[in-house]
């Protein structure tokens, strides 16, 4: 959601800056596109940097055996980038 969310906010800010050619008194068009275009990379590269980051889950199993004693069985899966840590 943020990737497609930086996306918009760099188009928008492209579209404001290079496709509209009309001057208002109130408000600058062009700052106001340049501050989109960067916000937009901005959310584009913290959003890649949250999807790319180091994710865990820990799974268990509890299960009861004949003699009415517990087993638990944990797992723990891990997605790493690095495969050296």
């Amino acid at each position: 959601m943020g990737i497609g969310t930086g996306i918009f906010l760099f188009v928008v800010g492209a579209i404001l800056t290079f496709a509209l050619n009309f001057e208002t008194s109130v408000i600058n068009l062009d700052l106001v596109g340049y501050i989109l275009m960067a916000a937009g990379a901005v959310v584009f590269i913290i959003s890649l940097v949250l999807v790319m980051r180091k994710r865990s889950s820990v799974s268990t199993v509890r299960q009861v055996d004949n003699g009415g004693a517990d087993r638990v069985t944990q797992r723990e899966t891990r997605s790493d980038t690095d495969p050296l840590v």
